[in-house]
């Protein structure tokens, strides 16, 4: 029999996945949880906790762009598990180092490396499991790995508020080692053994743009997933900013709005592989949750005004929920390509969302500085654009629920 006929929803492959994407996104995000106290303490003024923590969060997002192609490369050339092994371990490392920072150029130097490190735990853990479940499965699958994985944020702000942020990220790092003595026994994917014995070509990651139709669903692929780091790296991140904007008097932790948008997005990553099945389809499971972030943005910009901190909280999980279609987004890229390519693609897709951070982050900063537009318009025209990018990606990608992944790339 096998192995993709025997693998199961709760076999070990998918239970070590989201324990690894958990990690992953623990350690992603602590830096955001953390973002505010660990620069004041670094001495860093209020002005400077804001522009630093956008060039620190850049350059975390700038090494999980590279760290994406690298990874992708190699999960298609070496295998699925290496990649699972040698990412955790190098970001586990960073993270480990970064509690020992005593400068801003350390600060974002490591967070630049844990960056890399991140890079490959997400895309190879889909791209194994959506390879060992059959196609009937793979959906949900891959949403209870997202799903478990995102609760790594709000075990990141439960860890704050207990521990120094230097020990904070040791406990990243300390998870990140234990971790790897669980993967001993993950088995690589049956079509990928089957494609490594093969003479084509493999990990080829130039292959993604010398065709005019596999570059257009490559492009696509990566624009569906833009409003999710829209949300969390603008609107969550600097929740604090648009609280004083808003005039709201009491004090906004980011790190607390970031727990609440991780527990909506974990139920909603949750959620949409269910819709995704009852509907047979993934567009059209996107298509719900495009028309929710879209609504929860709205509510986000208009009912908050001399607001409280406890609507603000409530907005964020509601915020989380609606961008809770990361599961599927990474799932879609994923089975747009053959098996040659699919870990290329599929670690390269959520990294080149991830990495075009900073271009987002730039549009909002040149948009809030003309003329008298401001930060909170700035931030709305900013959305309007993600959105409407994001939306046209969607609905011009292909379908892919019942697609056959046992096939090459020519």
């Amino acid at each position: 029999m096998n192995q993709e006929k025997k693998a199961s929803i709760l076999s070990l492959t998918v239970v070590v996945a989201a324990l690894g994407y958990f990690v992953d996104i623990y350690d992603l995000l602590i830096f955001g949880i953390i973002r505010i106290p660990s620069l004041k303490e670094l001495g860093l003024t209020a002005d400077e906790i804001t522009t630093k923590g956008e060039w620190i969060l850049s350059a975390q997002m700038a090494g999980l762009l590279i760290g994406g192609i690298l990874w992708g490369i190699w999960g298609d050339k070496k295998g699925r598990v290496k990649v699972l092994f040698g990412s955790i371990l190098i970001y586990s490392i960073a993270n480990i180092c970064n509690g020992f920072v005593q400068t801003v150029e350390q600060y974002t130097a490591i967070r630049f490396l844990a960056g890399i490190g991140l890079a490959g735990e997400l895309g190879a853990g889909i791209t194994l499991v959506a390879e060992l479940l059959p196609k009937e499965k793979r959906g949900i699958g891959t949403s209870i790995v997202a799903g478990f994985g995102v609760l790594g944020a709000a075990v990141a702000f439960l860890i704050k508020e207990e521990f120094h942020w230097r020990t904070c990220y040791f406990i990243g790092g300390g998870l990140g080692i234990l971790l790897l003595l669980l993967r001993i026994s993950v088995l690589e994917s049956g079509m990928y053994h089957r494609m490594s014995e093969s003479n084509v070509k493999k990990g080829q990651f130039f292959m993604l743009f010398n065709n005019r139709e596999r570059f257009s669903k490559y492009l696509k692929s990566i624009f569906i997933g833009l409003p999710t780091w829209f949300v969390i790296g603008v609107l969550i991140t600097f929740s604090s900013e648009f609280g004083r904007q808003f005039g709201i008097r009491e004090d906004i932790d980011p790190g607390r709005s970031i727990m609440y948008a991780y527990i909506g997005l974990a139920l909603g990553d949750i959620t949409i592989g269910m819709v995704s099945q009852w509907l047979k389809s993934r567009k059209k499971a996107l298509y719900i949750y495009y028309a929710l972030t879209m609504l929860s943005i709205l509510l986000y910009f208009t009912t908050q005004w001399n607001g409280s901190a406890g609507w603000m909280y409530t907005l964020c999980f509601f915020l989380g929920f609606s961008i809770g279609f990361w599961a599927i987004f990474v799932t879609v890229g994923a089975e747009q390509f053959g098996t040659n390519l699919r870990a290329t693609a599929a670690t390269t897709v959520p990294n080149f969302v991830r990495g075009l951070l900073p271009l987002i982050l730039f549009l909002f900063k040149e948009i809030r500085g003309i003329g008298t537009v401001g930060y909170v318009n700035g931030a709305i025209i900013t959305a309007v654009i993600v959105m409407l990018v994001s939306t046209i990606a969607v609905i011009t990608l292909p379908e892919t629920f019942h697609k056959d992944l046992n096939y090459e790339e020519a």
